[in-house]
């Protein structure tokens, strides 16, 4: 018999966001300079108060195993910052703690979903949340959004989504490509339908600290005690403290949730990192003054952005509340000449970007929104003003 790969992975496509980030690599390698809007990280430095508690704790001794699901002093600070930020106090038997915010939504993949199940995701979408349903034999149910709809899923249609195979709903506020947030009143009619129905609702906050222009940012349990014993949070502190490498991540889920993640987690990595533990407790416990900077400095580059990609003829872009992307709509940009051919799709205006121009961005066709791209600015405002130049120029030139 031949040997050959489990045939689940047949259903998954790569990152492609990552897939971007090769090529901007390759040309990097090759000498050019390359405008680095594709992945989303924050391009600050760790605060220095959490290197210097990563320090201390490796000095004493946070290099053996702890507990599976987070130690307590973590499990502890997670509780009290999302009383301080979140407005609602879970417990510390809520939480499962985890390498990163994706691994926390894998774990609920495989603790909720079966084959047969549906998962309700609205597009455009974070390109793993329907790989992960799949992975797992389960189903994505793809809700369409408009961008004159602020690119958030109405209650109608939500409604409309749900079937007796409906096991999950996810939410991403702010979202990641659209930098879009569902404010208060754009959530509580999509909590009266998920009132009728018996499903989890599953809400990934992972950018939650990052809105702009007064945008208030509200968690669903905040807002709706009688749904806590079926509404999941995911966050971390990867975006928020621009710490993308510790790998650290949480959700916050009833008990029961929680000792099932405990055995799922258990079985694949067991604990988080203990040194990346005992800083997320300094990022989440110390000051905050690095956040409210960052926010401030993500906001100006907001706004140069957006500016400038409305500057360039053929394109238009949406104000984002939050995150750190604008996600134009380039479909004006079809049928410039490129490569003995013409741009027919956003997967084509990437790719003669980033030939070009050398400005590295990511289709939205992943993302569930052909038509678009996702721009990260999560870079220098000098890098952000000097690559929308590179563009405007390239885009004369039709």
């Amino acid at each position: 018999m031949p040997r050959k790969l489990a045939g689940r992975l047949s259903a998954v496509a790569p990152s492609a966001t990552l897939a971007m980030a090769a090529q901007a690599a390759k040309l990097r390698s090759q000498g050019h300079k390359v405008f680095p809007f594709s992945v989303g990280e924050p391009d600050f430095d760790t605060p220095r108060h959490v290197r210097e508690a990563a320090k201390a704790a490796l000095d004493a001794g946070a290099s053996h195993y702890t507990a599976v699901t987070g130690t307590p002093e973590l499990k502890s600070a997670i509780c009290a910052a999302t009383e301080r930020d979140r407005k609602f106090r879970p417990t510390p038997a809520q939480i499962t703690v985890s390498v990163g915010a994706k691994h926390a939504l894998f774990n609920l993949a495989l603790a909720l979903y079966e084959p047969g199940d549906e998962v309700i995701i609205p597009a455009p979408y974070w390109v793993s949340y329907p790989e992960q349903v799949r992975i797992v034999g389960a189903t994505p149910v793809v809700v369409e959004t408009r961008v004159e709809d602020g690119f958030r899923m109405s209650a109608a249609q939500l409604e409309a989504a749900i079937t007796e195979r409906t096991k999950a709903i996810i939410l991403c506020t702010p979202s990641n490509p659209t930098g879009a947030g569902y404010a208060e009143a754009h959530l509580r009619p999509l909590l009266d339908v998920v009132r009728r129905h018996d499903v989890w609702l599953i809400v990934d906050e992972i950018y939650a600290d990052l809105v702009y222009d007064g945008f208030e940012h509200v968690s669903v349990p905040a807002i709706a005690d009688d749904l806590r014993d079926r509404t999941i949070v995911v966050s971390g502190v990867s975006k928020t403290y621009a710490m993308t490498g510790w790998r650290i991540g949480w959700s916050i889920t009833p008990p029961e949730v929680a000792k099932a993640l405990d055995v799922v987690q258990g079985q694949s990595t067991t604990n988080p990192t203990a040194v990346a533990q005992a800083a997320a407790v300094a990022a989440l416990s110390g000051p905050q003054d690095d956040v409210h900077a960052m926010r401030a400095a993500f906001e100006r580059r907001r706004n140069l952005m957006v500016e400038g990609l409305r500057s360039i003829p053929g394109v238009s872009c949406r104000m984002p509340e939050g995150a750190f992307y604008a996600f134009p709509d380039v479909r004006g940009l079809y049928g410039i000449a490129h490569g003995g051919g013409t741009l027919q799709s956003d997967l084509d205006v990437a790719m003669w970007l980033l030939s070009e121009a050398h400005v590295a961005t990511v289709a939205g066709t992943p993302f569930g929104a052909p038509g678009y791209l996702r721009f990260s600015y999560a870079a220098s405002e000098e890098d952000i003003e000097a690559g929308i130049a590179a563009i405007r120029t390239l885009a004369s030139r039709r």
